[in-house]
């Protein structure tokens, strides 16, 4: 599988996540993802900064999570993130491992589409940003 640039972050699962048995919630998954990927873009200069915000949007236009093995209240779990395509969207793919089980918990995928300022889809990524998810 093609990784254009990877990072990941360790984040434990708090107890206002979890359900009355002790298990996160589904939806958190995601938001967990989302620590990775923006991690991922500040890497690139992405963040809020001189491109984005300023010049072009970011929006999400698709998210998917496939769950494998259950987080429970204060397991320690590591996002991996990595880019898999940017062309005509930015495609990031994630891998969340329950470290306290050593097992895969899920792996998910978001697609993230540019804007201009005023809100209108782009057809491609702009050359600006690909070339700081490629440096």
């Amino acid at each position: 599988m093609i990784r254009l640039r990877e990072t990941s972050v360790e984040l434990q699962v708090p107890f206002h996540h979890v359900d009355m048995l002790g298990v996160a919630w589904h939806g958190h998954y995601l938001a967990y993802a989302e620590e990775a990927r923006t991690k991922l873009l500040r890497s690139c200069g992405l963040d809020r900064g001189d491109l984005i915000g300023s010049k072009y949007l970011l929006f999400v236009i698709e998210s998917k999570c496939r769950h494998a093995f259950p987080l429970f209240y204060a397991d320690r779990m590591r996002v991996v993130a990595w880019i898999k395509d940017i062309k005509h969207r930015i495609s990031i793919h994630y891998e969340i491992t329950n470290l306290n089980h050593n097992r895969r918990a899920a792996r998910a995928h978001t697609i993230l589409a540019t804007a201009d300022l005023q809100r209108n889809l782009l057809l491609e990524t702009p050359d600006e940003i690909q070339r700081r998810l490629v440096e």
